[in-house]
């Protein structure tokens, strides 16, 4: 009989768009993979991928105690009855909820710090709250995978974990296969930077917005696209209505969501990122993959991504002047040296984010 292995993550979506790669891997070698997510979107989807599906509501974003409890019972239930192998846990809430049902019933736990999120960023009561939940649940791990130096040693040094459980991942890594350079034809002569987020300001899509008026005043040969999902559940969301102020900008258009992102970024020539902070950003490996050349937030989880004036451009946190600075030299870069810049990030992702180097850790952390 095949082991039983769960991945449990907070939406159906991150499941089917993030983990499915993993799901797939670990079928091939041997393991009956079952996914553990709320409804959404893609929840039908993973059953069509001949996926098990159990449903358990997380609220990501909500902080109602008796909601969380509820989820954490639910957990309890659901491994208890199916008695999984391993079970696989990823975002904030099941890192932490299902860590500590695992913990009860002696269930092997990996968990994944995929990010440290909103909560971590602008701190507050709740901050401590998970503080003190990560303390109480991350330890029952077997292994804590951690996607850049600076959350593991935030980890390490608030005593949330212990070091010796913890290891690095290079994100989700990327499939390089997938995210080959090819070209799509040009609608426009206009230069297309592309921000790939969710339309949330700790993206930094407010200062990627001012940088571009900022570059208005001076030349109209770009454009910013932006493309991802809007009204999210999030206390910095950008709301409909400034949205659509920023729409009235000629150099600004909002895409909506893709199942296809590959398709977008070739029609790009940079892909742009002012995050305040990411455990390591998916949309910036697939572009480099692509090759194509990067601006990013020099913060954790896209300065290991971006080697600046290399495969792209470096800008300081929450600084649209910086950032409008460092887009215009972009811009003023002869064709070849952006070909070489997106070369040198295609060959960094083969080398060092190839997505193999996660599936073989996961496979080993299981077997081990």
């Amino acid at each position: 009989m095949s082991k039983s292995v769960f991945i449990v993550t907070n939406s159906a979506w991150s499941g089917y768009n993030f983990r499915l790669s993993l799901a797939n891997h670990l079928k091939k070698n041997g393991f009956k993979v079952s996914f553990v997510v709320p409804f959404d979107e893609k929840y039908s989807t993973l059953l069509e991928e001949k996926f098990e599906v159990f449903h358990i509501n997380f609220d990501a974003k909500g902080i109602n105690p008796l909601v969380d409890l509820k989820t954490f019972f639910s957990l309890l239930a659901l491994y208890k009855k199916e008695k999984p192998a391993c079970v696989l846990n990823f975002t904030i809430k099941p890192n932490i909820y299902s860590s500590l049902a695992c913990k009860i019933l002696g269930i092997c736990c990996v968990s994944n710090i995929t990010g440290l999120g909103t909560v971590f960023i602008k701190q507050s009561f709740v901050t401590s709250i998970v503080k003190f939940l990560y303390k109480i649940s991350l330890n029952a791990n077997k292994v804590v995978f951690f996607q850049n130096l600076d959350d593991k040693d935030l980890f390490v040094n608030l005593g949330l974990i212990s070091k010796g459980k913890c290891d690095l991942l290079p994100g989700s890594g990327v499939d390089i296969n997938k995210f080959a350079p090819r070209q799509e034809s040009k609608s426009d002569e206009k230069f297309k930077f592309l921000c790939v987020a969710r339309l949330i300001k700790d993206k930094g899509i407010v200062e990627l917005v001012e940088a571009g008026k900022i570059l208005r005043k001076k030349r109209d040969d770009f454009k910013i696209l932006l493309l991802g999902e809007k009204n999210v559940k999030n206390n910095t969301a950008i709301s409909d209505e400034e949205l659509n102020l920023w729409l009235k900008n000629d150099f600004l258009d909002y895409l909506g969501m893709s199942d296809d992102v590959s398709k977008v970024v070739a029609s790009a020539e940079c892909v742009v990122l002012a995050s305040y902070k990411e455990g390591m950003s998916k949309s910036l490996l697939e572009a480099a993959s692509m090759a194509k050349p990067l601006i990013a937030t020099n913060v954790s989880g896209c300065k290991e991504i971006v080697d600046d004036g290399v495969n792209g451009f470096l800008c300081e946190p929450k600084s649209s002047i910086d950032l409008a600075e460092k887009m215009e030299k972009i811009l003023n870069l002869d064709k070849s040296i952006l070909e070489k810049m997106g070369k040198n990030g295609r060959e960094k992702m083969i080398l060092s984010f190839d997505e193999n180097i996660v599936l073989e850790k996961y496979t080993k952390a299981i077997m081990d």
